[in-house]
């Protein structure tokens, strides 16, 4: 009788069980650890995320000066080039100031003789004060004498009336005192005269003193013409975009170069509205630079614009007419950036940058604000 043997299937059925519930607790493993990080995501956007105000529409800044002529004239010297760092007080170009010298000395010359003149003018009333005191003189001395005649005749009438003296005396008495009072009258009109004298040498004198003024004011208008023809930097930075060449003739207010001063950089970056509700002065900022890719700077907000971009422009839109699509409007934020001398060799005006500013600290601002509108509301 021959043996037989059953085979016996291989245990697969717990093979597969101990495989499911390995990839269960995978898949909930995975799902625990989703969960947290979804947490963990939602917690760092309501705590920070939501407060980081970010924006690429930002540009490297700096107020560069426009350098142009006060006169006119042939540029005889031209001391600097395109790109050279300048300090405040350097010399950039000279004009001719041959017309200017001419001007100046013309000018002194007008001083001096309007000091020769008011000269003349004090001397003239030296004279008339001493013709006005001899005139004095000579009519004090005429006055005694008709004070003594007139005496005289006083003495002589009851004289002449009782027969005691001559006739022929008196009235040659009542002559002399008469030919006195003349005398007396002339040398009032004289003194006048003399008086009258005075006061046109003293208007001379003033006119002459107004004069002197004047001629000095001139003079000081050539002298500052003479010192205009040095075109000097007034703030120090880099020469850009310059177009004055030697032996140019150039005419006052012209342009000839910009100065940007590069020690003085900052940021303007242009938000949203719906991003600056929490943007306060001093909150800070970290900055990404297009031609620095690898490197972070910092910041701070400096100032907030007090309107938007299309306020200021030159032509603002206006809405109350015609049909009206809204338009998130943008507001310039001005940010002083953290740079030293290496950053500002690359940080030149108009780079493009990435913004973010940190608005953690006005958090608060939003219930203050619903505050005020509670309590105007209950008023």
């Amino acid at each position: 009788m021959a043996a037989t043997t059953e085979s016996t299937p291989a245990p697969t059925t717990d093979a597969t069980d101990g495989r499911r519930r390995t990839i269960g607790r995978i898949a909930v493993g995975a799902l625990a650890a989703g969960a947290l990080y979804g947490a963990w995501a939602l917690y760092d956007y309501e705590t920070v995320g939501r407060y980081m105000q970010d924006t690429e529409d930002a540009y490297v800044k700096a107020d560069g000066v426009t350098i142009s002529s006060k006169l006119g004239g042939y540029v005889r010297r031209v001391s600097v080039t395109d790109n050279q760092a300048v300090e405040q007080g350097t010399l950039l170009v000279q004009i001719d100031p041959t017309d200017y010298d001419t001007r100046l000395a013309q000018s002194n010359a007008q001083v001096d003789v309007a000091r020769a003149t008011e000269a003349a003018a004090l001397a003239a009333i030296q004279e008339a004060q001493s013709a006005t005191g001899q005139a004095r003189a000579a009519l004090q001395a005429s006055q005694r004498e008709l004070a003594y005649l007139n005496g005289e005749v006083a003495r002589m009438r009851p004289l002449v009336a009782s027969g005691a003296e001559p006739r022929q005396a008196f009235d040659q008495l009542v002559a002399n005192r008469d030919k006195a009072m003349s005398d007396v009258s002339a040398k009032q009109a004289a003194l006048a005269a003399a008086n009258d004298r005075i006061a046109s040498a003293r208007a001379q004198a003033g006119q002459s003193t107004a004069q002197i003024k004047a001629a000095q004011a001139q003079r000081e208008a050539a002298s500052t013409d003479l010192a205009t023809t040095r075109i000097i930097a007034p703030i120090g930075g880099k020469v850009g975009n310059s177009t004055v060449r030697l032996g140019q003739f150039v005419q006052p207010g012209q342009r000839l170069m910009t100065i940007v001063p590069t020690q003085a950089i900052y940021v303007e970056a242009n938000f949203k509205e719906t991003q600056i509700g929490l943007m306060r002065p001093g909150q800070p900022v970290t900055v990404h630079v297009d031609a620095l890719p690898d490197v972070e700077f910092h910041g701070t907000v400096e100032s907030i614009t007090p309107g938007t971009g299309a306020n200021f422009s030159l032509i603002p839109p206006q809405n109350a007419t015609g049909n009206f699509t809204k338009i998130v409007q943008r507001v310039p934020v001005r940010i002083r950036i953290n740079a030293g001398p290496e950053s500002r060799k690359v940080l030149v005006p108009g780079l493009s940058l990435s913004v973010e500013v940190d608005t953690r600290s006005a958090k608060s601002a939003i219930d203050a604000i619903r505050d005020e509108q509670e309590r105007a509301q209950a008023k």
